[in-house]
């Protein structure tokens, strides 16, 4: 659920923090107090777009943070994925913009991408907007929610679907890609046949250039090279005063006290040691200058095996590694157009299979919708009894698309009977804004009890709605309340006495400064509220009383209700 929620300079908000109950939690205000501010600043903090028109006129900054807790183990694998701090069930999501437009986005204190927010959120929030009823009217979305009922019916077909979707794709693609005429096929037939006859030919070797390239700078500075070993040499072993003579003359004087002293005798031992390994160098270096003498032409050699590997890696790829990956995939390229018919053979029958395999999936998967489809379909008109849709009858259509995608090849369409008699329809074709936002509750109501999400926030869904079916729409969403937490902006008395916890939003100002404040009422100033939502301006003793009984019976109705 959502426990915090902390604004600041957001908008008319100069800071506000709410601490939000269980069950049902109520938000009301007078029209442009920024009820529908606040929930922007929760859908900002949650990746929504935003701009740095939402920072107060005067600030800095403007920042969002909500703290949650929940037991998803969704939430948590999100957290694992995205390398962020896992608080045991603890989350706190931020968002800071600034006044340039910059903004950032924390997830547990750990900067994060829109991405991973928008993922998390999906597994703790559910907002519904004032206009989300409009999605209704596209026929996209019907499938998605029948999904989203079906989710676990369908979750194992899914992926074994996607997984056909993407092979048959592949063989689609590869198939259009080896497509071509005759005059072409020739033409690149010669043509690879020239580049494998080019590559092959020059014998590269891997790690050719290496070994080349370390020989190169040996003959390059051969003469520096001659120089150095010759000296080193001279030093060691040639002429009067080098090292060799002496430790020569070294070991003669200790050998004369070595037997009068076992310490003298471990010292002419060590420096016998070091005359070997001295003359073990002097011949290395010896034979090392004998072998740069055979070297005369190798450098001309070397440089030209070079310039044929330089050569070809600036046409195939600038590395060795590359110009023999290019030779390897031009050969696989031959042998395909030099079997050409052969090789689409296979790929049609590939793809056939594919196609095959794809096919029976899809109809594994419309399979599960439609039966699913029929479960949900009495789900939703049960609901829509409880909103006040007296005699309605609903129905889900699925249907195919006439094609393939990773989601099968359905679509669906809601339809729709407002009375008896009356045929099924779109609901586009029968239903009124007022009565897409009940059927939306409806649906909301059902999916709710599949989903794992514990906070469903509703903006201003009771819109075009009043009397008894205010109180219907009031009784549903506090049934709701009663496993999930539900906050829910509203302007309709008959909701707002359900509440299990009243905030009010109002709008202040002190001439020069307007700002948006919100509290959270005790028993009396909730009463209050409800009076003003039932009289408007004019709050007398008799509306007082309306307020209180209706508190009070709404009270009894939410126990019996939950009760259930």
């Amino acid at each position: 659920m959502l426990l915090e929620l902390h604004v600041k300079n957001f908008a008319l908000i100069d800071e506000a923090d709410l601490t939000f109950r269980e069950g049902f939690n109520i938000l009301t205000g007078e029209t442009g107090s920024g009820k529908s501010i606040l929930i922007g600043s929760v859908t900002c903090a949650l990746g929504g777009k935003t701009s740095r028109e939402v920072v107060r006129e005067g600030a800095e900054y403007a920042s969002v943070e909500l703290e949650f807790e929940s037991s998803s183990k969704e939430a948590k694998n999100i957290l694992a994925k995205n390398d962020l701090p896992d608080e045991d069930g603890h989350y706190v999501i931020s968002r800071r913009i600034q006044s340039n437009g910059r903004t950032v986005t924390r997830i547990n204190g750990e900067t994060c991408s829109q991405n991973a927010v928008k993922e998390l959120a999906e597994c703790l929030l559910d907002i519904h907007g004032q206009h989300e009823h409009q999605s209704l009217l596209y026929t996209k979305n019907h499938l998605l929610m029948l999904d989203r009922f079906s989710k676990d019916e369908e979750k194992s077909i899914l992926e074994n679907l996607k997984t056909a979707y993407d092979t048959y794709r592949t063989c689609q693609k590869e198939l259009e890609e080896s497509t071509v005429d005759t005059e072409e096929r020739l033409r690149e037939t010669e043509y690879l046949k020239y580049i494998c006859n080019e590559i092959e030919s020059a014998g590269l070797k891997p790690g050719e250039e290496q070994e080349l390239e370390t020989e190169y700078r040996r003959l390059k500075n051969s003469r520096s090279i001659l120089e150095a070993v010759g000296g080193c040499r001279d030093y060691i072993d040639t002429g009067n005063g080098s090292a060799a003579e002496n430790i020569t003359y070294g070991l003669k004087a200790l050998s004369r006290a070595a037997d009068y002293d076992e310490k003298v005798k471990e010292f002419s031992n060590e420096l016998s040691e070091i005359e070997n390994l001295l003359n073990d160098l002097n011949r290395e270096l010896s034979s090392y200058l004998d072998g740069m003498d055979g070297d005369e032409g190798r450098l001309d050699e070397v440089t030209e095996r070079l310039d044929l590997i330089h050569h070809l890696e600036s046409r195939f790829g600038g590395t060795e590694e590359k110009v023999l990956l290019h030779l390897e995939e031009s050969r696989g390229k031959l042998a395909k157009y030099e079997d050409y018919d052969a090789y689409t053979a296979k790929l049609e029958a590939k793809l056939k299979e594919a196609e095959r395999e794809l096919e029976d999936y899809s109809k594994e998967l419309t399979k599960v919708r439609e039966s699913r489809a029929r479960v949900l379909e009495k789900l939703i008109c049960e609901a829509l009894l409880e909103l006040n849709f007296e005699q309605v009858q609903f129905k889900i259509e699925v249907r195919d698309s006439g094609h393939f995608s990773a989601n099968g090849r359905d679509e669906a369409e809601f339809l729709i009977s407002m009375n008896p008699g009356e045929p099924f329809r779109p609901l586009a074709k029968v239903a009124s804004g007022g009565e897409l936002s009940r059927i939306m509750l409806g649906i909301k109501s059902v999916l709710a009890d599949k989903d794992s999400v514990e906070t469903l926030i509703f903006d201003e869904i009771d819109t075009g709605i009043s009397g008894r079916t205010a109180q219907k729409v009031a009784e549903r969403m506090a049934v709701i309340a009663g496993s999930r937490q539900v906050i829910c902006i509203t302007h309709l008395p008959q909701i707002a006495s359900m509440a299990d916890a009243h905030y009010l939003i109002e709008k202040t100002t002190d001439g020069t400064r307007t700002v948006t404040n919100v509290r959270e009422l005790d028993a009396k100033s909730e009463t209050e509220e409800i009076a003003r939502l039932v009289g408007g301006a004019k709050i007398t003793d008799s509306v007082m009383e309306n307020a209180a009984e209706m508190k009070a019976l709404a009270n009894e109705v939410k126990k019996q209700l939950r009760n259930r």
